[in-house]
């Protein structure tokens, strides 16, 4: 018997979906855009940047290294003034990321052995572009001949699981965890809320119901909503923006699963504390968008904040499923790597369904 209201429950709940083709939309429609959008507009990488040079050396070993500056990559010659005060006027303006300054005597230093200073100049107005282009010029720089070749020690820089440096391979797969975070919760806020606005929800009191199904039949539905939404944006990251994957694929959608849930729950959760859509709507978003996206290490280390935010990240289940998600991705990690992760998103999704069964009670008696 149980078994049968449960299924009709189920049922009812997809057909109220399946009618509203608005909610299908924003289920599947709007993980994409935000997976596009921060796909391309989220990157650190520098291509091209705006470089002048200034050469006062005009000798073979100073127009060698200008030559690898401009032939890297990173960088493309904006001008090659005769004045410092022209390239500092460049900087200042915004005009150019960085200048290149080579001093006279600098192939004749080098040619006899001795040390041979250059400045490289970077505009640091945007930190974490400064950052890169002040790293690749450096880079430039120490692999260029120079009098301290004679040095003991010659240093090997690897750079593992992201050899290449590239952001989308990094910014994607954090993408993950904000999107599943962003909209399951979204629509699933808008569940209860719903049934109270239309009044509906006195049926579901009078009816035979107990609350563990009344929230496994909200939850259900809109999980399978989440599962199609994880898909679709697993499929567009891995085949259209080619993430290269280290790790198993299957792990990485069951651990999805366990999410999900986990996700649903905080808005079935959201849906039962408020009266209205528009409420649910906005407390869902406060509770859920804005925290994953600046609080779960997607942009920048958790380790780097200040301890009170990191002790907040660690109670938002994104910051789990950011590191599951780029742990099985670009280290190939499995679950003896992950199980903390995986223990934390479980007991998280088992404490939110208790939570709301209790409040749901609460709002019936």
């Amino acid at each position: 018997m149980k078994l049968r209201r449960m299924r009709a429950f189920v049922r009812k709940e997809m057909l109220e979906i399946a009618r509203d083709p608005i909610t299908i939309g924003v289920a599947l429609l709007m993980p994409m855009v935000m997976l596009f959008l921060f796909g391309y507009a989220l990157t650190f990488d520098v291509e091209n940047a705006p470089l002048v040079i200034v050469d006062h050396d005009k000798s073979v070993a100073s127009r060698a290294l200008s030559h690898q500056f401009l032939n890297s990559g990173y960088f493309r010659l904006d001008s090659a003034p005769e004045s410092e005060a022209v390239a500092e006027h460049a900087v200042m303006t915004g005009k150019v990321r960085a200048f290149l300054y080579i001093p006279r005597d600098f192939g004749r230093r080098l040619a006899s052995g001795r040390s041979a200073p250059v400045e490289f100049v970077v505009d640091g107005t945007y930190a974490s572009t400064a950052a890169v282009v002040s790293a690749y010029g450096r880079a430039i720089l120490y692999a260029f001949p120079s009098g301290r070749l004679d040095m003991p020690i010659q240093p090997e820089v690897r750079v593992w699981y992201n050899p290449q440096l590239r952001s989308r391979d990094f910014i994607v797969p954090g993408l993950f965890a904000v999107i599943l975070m962003a909209f399951p919760p979204l629509l699933t806020a808008l569940a209860v809320a719903r049934e109270k606005e239309l009044g509906t929800i006195m049926q579901i009191y009078a009816s035979p119901l107990t609350k563990v199904e009344f929230i496994i039949g909200k939850l259900l539905p809109y999980g399978l909503i989440a599962f199609v939404e994880m898909a679709v944006v697993f499929a567009a990251a891995f085949l259209w923006f080619d993430i290269p994957m280290h790790g198993s694929m299957l792990l990485l959608i069951l651990l999805g699963v366990v999410y999900v849930l986990c996700t649903v729950a905080v808005g079935l959760l959201v849906s039962i504390i408020v009266r209205t859509q528009l409420a649910a709507m906005l407390v869902a978003l406060i509770m859920t968008l804005m925290p994953s996206f600046l609080f779960s290490g997607l942009i920048y280390p958790v380790a780097t904040m200040p301890p009170f935010f990191q002790a907040y990240s660690a109670k938002i289940p994104t910051m789990y499923f950011v590191n599951i998600s780029r742990g099985i991705v670009m280290r190939g990690a499995g679950l003896d790597e992950l199980w903390y992760e995986v223990v934390v998103l479980i007991a998280y999704t088992l404490i939110v369904l208790a939570a709301g069964i209790l409040l749901f009670r609460k709002r019936i008696g």
